[in-house]
């Protein structure tokens, strides 16, 4: 009895840690790329961003996703790939108009999709 109880305490507590790992890494991950995605944002709303600032937001994107395939469901990340993919699209274009709000969005996405991997019983119920 008191071995179960103990590998059902450890079990708990493994799980836990690795859920608060799990909401760390994913938090930073896209704290660091919503960071980027403001500063392309702020280029772009000046009309200075090129399509070489573009491409480097989305080759960090790209080495990002590398990581978060595991923590994060598949279909989070393609949505962000299609943004991210229309936003460089519209800066190689000139077309600051209807890149900034593609922006926006991926910059929304950066700030609330961490919170869904908090653990946190809104997140477990």
């Amino acid at each position: 009895m008191v071995k179960s109880l103990t590998a059902i305490g450890v079990a708990a507590a493994l799980l836990f840690g690795l859920a608060v790992f799990e909401w760390y890494f994913v938090d930073k991950e896209f704290s660091d790329f919503g960071t980027e995605l403001e500063s392309l944002y702020e280029k772009a709303d000046a009309k200075n961003a090129s399509v070489e600032d573009a491409r480097v937001v989305q080759n960090r994107w790209e080495d990002r996703k590398e990581r978060l395939h595991v923590w994060i469901p598949h279909n989070d990340i393609t949505r962000i790939d299609e943004y991210m993919a229309e936003s460089v699209r519209l800066i190689g274009e000139g077309n600051y108009a209807l890149a900034l709000p593609k922006l926006a969005i991926l910059i929304h996405l950066s700030e609330c999709l961490p919170g869904t991997y908090k653990p946190a019983v809104e997140n477990i119920l």
